[in-house]
């Protein structure tokens, strides 16, 4: 079985975020970029799979500019054996990565897609969903634990009520949460490894799809500052500021 794990080039989550001075994004110039971390895990639990004998291959894909090459070889060193970059200048947006992973999917063929459930630079944890959908695929989101059983899936699942199991056959797509596993660090042998395989680069034209975005972000602003603590001389003071002053949210 081949195992596809789509891989996010986003800001490093140990950098603070600064919003462009003419509002129209978050400034990357000169920051640093890693990979999303829900993608570590869902390549840890892809590589897993491979060790355990239930995944020959585990191919990586990327999608944006040519600097996601590097977030691929991130994976290969974490494990993968190739990649794939889809390389657009244009800024991707979910429903355009869902139908580029789609066509990867279609002429990969693997018989299971991991991903991070959402990526943390705008934590819209729509992409899964919409791949599943696009395919055709049943598709198991949040997953805490995998099991491959009898030629199926076994998914459990953290819900507002506790713990989901699912029972899903393949092909599916299934996003990773952070329990499912803690990814392991890239050896140097392994980093070194990972420069001598393969990455295959395409475009969308080739994909046959039409990246362009479909919504128009008009302006981005950092939220408002948090207001200093006040202190109260007596309970009465306290009880008249949360009744004449504090906000029902």
């Amino acid at each position: 079985m081949k195992i596809v794990v789509p891989v996010k080039r986003v800001v490093d989550y140990n950098v603070k975020v600064r919003v462009k001075t003419d509002a129209t994004g978050v400034e990357t110039a000169g920051v640093k970029m890693s990979m999303n971390p829900f993608d570590e895990i869902a390549v840890e639990e892809a590589v897993r799979l491979k060790e355990r004998g239930a995944a020959a291959e585990v191919v990586a894909v990327s999608l944006g500019v040519a600097a996601c090459a590097e977030t691929i070889r991130t994976a290969l060193a974490l494990g993968a054996d190739r990649g794939i970059l889809v390389e657009t200048q244009v800024e991707l947006q979910p429903l355009a990565v869902a139908k580029l992973l789609r066509a990867v999917v279609e002429r990969e063929q693997p018989g299971l897609v991991i991903m991070g459930k959402q990526a943390i630079d705008d934590d819209m944890g729509a992409t899964g969903q919409m791949l599943a959908a696009l395919l055709g695929w049943p598709q198991a989101t949040f997953a805490s634990k995998l099991v491959i059983e009898d030629g199926g899936l076994v998914v459990t699942r953290e819900v507002d009520g506790g713990m989901e199991t699912l029972a899903l056959p393949m092909p599916a797509v299934v996003t990773a949460d952070l329990r499912l596993n803690e990814p392991r660090y890239a050896s140097l042998p392994n980093i070194m490894r990972a420069r001598k395989k393969p990455i295959a680069t395409l475009t969308p034209a080739e994909l046959g799809v039409d990246p362009a975005p479909g919504l128009a972000v008009l302006t981005v602003v950092e939220p408002p500052r948090r207001q200093a603590g006040r202190k109260v001389e007596t309970v009465a003071e306290l009880v008249a500021k949360l009744r004449n002053e504090a906000k029902v949210i």
